[in-house]
């Protein structure tokens, strides 16, 4: 497959999509990117890296960091995770409270708002420090110890996170939190705000194209049946309230960020991850998420 001549045609075919959407303005910080930014980069399970546009340029990486503090949580809680948070979709905006009530502080799943604060507060619980312990996770997988926190976008969301901060202390008053929910919430607006490339993305995702698997050595990040379920709830909750028509038009299991970026995956093949500011009506990348359909669609390659 030649991925680099395939995403190259993509970059110029998607050109009219950028400077389109919205950027996530409610974020200050992000309010500042320019909307036609774009990249792409593709990693395969043989080792290549294919990049095009500004795939090397740092940008806010925002839920799709819940994918790897989803990961870490796992290693260390284990099936017990779930007593604590749903499987399924929610079928309401990313932030909602209104779920919350309904089921009593549970989450429906952890790619929701709620859902990352339970998660954290566990990665918190095991290991005291969840700022750290989960950027040097990620730099772990990306094989990049210069990834960081962007703190300006952090302080940004710390000071305008209203709907968040009482989204954390409701799950608090269910007892479904185990911190303080100031403690919770300081780690889960760090983490969103890690700065990262396609490139690093694309690294940093691959262990689910490849069983669990680190690329470059063979070591275990999780098990097998681990990767399975996390790839199954990337492609049942991955992508806001939008997971059908995600799954209609790009066919692979994905996990997006109001910063604008995507990862997906092809088990067996590669990731790869895309990023244009411009957001749709439900928060995914509009030129983003084109260009995801159009990959799948020119290479026959989805996990359908």
């Amino acid at each position: 497959m030649n991925y680099k001549a395939i995403i190259e045609d993509i970059y110029e075919r998607v050109q009219p999509f950028l400077g389109h959407g919205r950027v996530a303005d409610y974020i200050p910080e992000l309010a500042r990117v320019p909307i036609t930014k774009f990249g792409m980069a593709v990693c395969t399970t043989d080792g290549d890296l294919f990049q095009v546009g500004d795939a090397a340029e740092k940008f806010s990486i925002q839920s799709i960091s819940k994918l790897f503090t989803l990961t870490l949580a796992m290693q260390l809680e284990g099936e017990g995770l779930w007593q604590r948070i749903g499987r399924e979709p929610s079928g309401t905006a990313f932030n909602s409270l209104v779920q919350l009530e309904y089921e009593n502080g549970i989450p429906r799943n952890p790619f929701i708002n709620a859902g990352a604060l339970v998660v954290t507060d566990i990665i918190l619980s095991h290991l005291h420090n969840a700022q750290r312990t989960v950027r040097d996770f990620v730099r772990q997988l990306a094989d990049n110890e210069e990834i960081e926190f962007d703190t300006a976008v952090a302080h940004s969301e710390k000071i305008t996170g209203y709907r968040n901060i009482a989204l954390a202390n409701f799950i608090k008053s269910f007892g479904n939190l185990q911190n303080e929910p100031v403690d919770v919430l300081d780690a889960y607006f760090h983490h969103c705000s890690l700065a990262m490339s396609c490139s690093d993305v694309a690294r940093a995702g691959l262990f689910l194209a490849n069983k669990g698997r680190l690329l470059q050595n063979g070591e275990a990040v999780v098990q097998a049946n681990q990767a399975k379920y996390i790839k199954s709830l990337m492609l049942t909750c991955g992508t806001y309230d939008s997971v059908g028509d995600f799954a209609y038009r790009v066919g692979l299991p994905g996990k997006s960020g109001v910063g604008g970026g995507i990862l997906a995956v092809m088990p067996g093949k590669f990731s790869v991850c895309v990023w244009s500011p411009g957001l749709n009506d439900t928060g995914n990348s509009l030129a983003g998420t084109k260009a995801l359909e159009l990959f799948t669609t020119v290479t026959g390659v989805s996990i359908f």
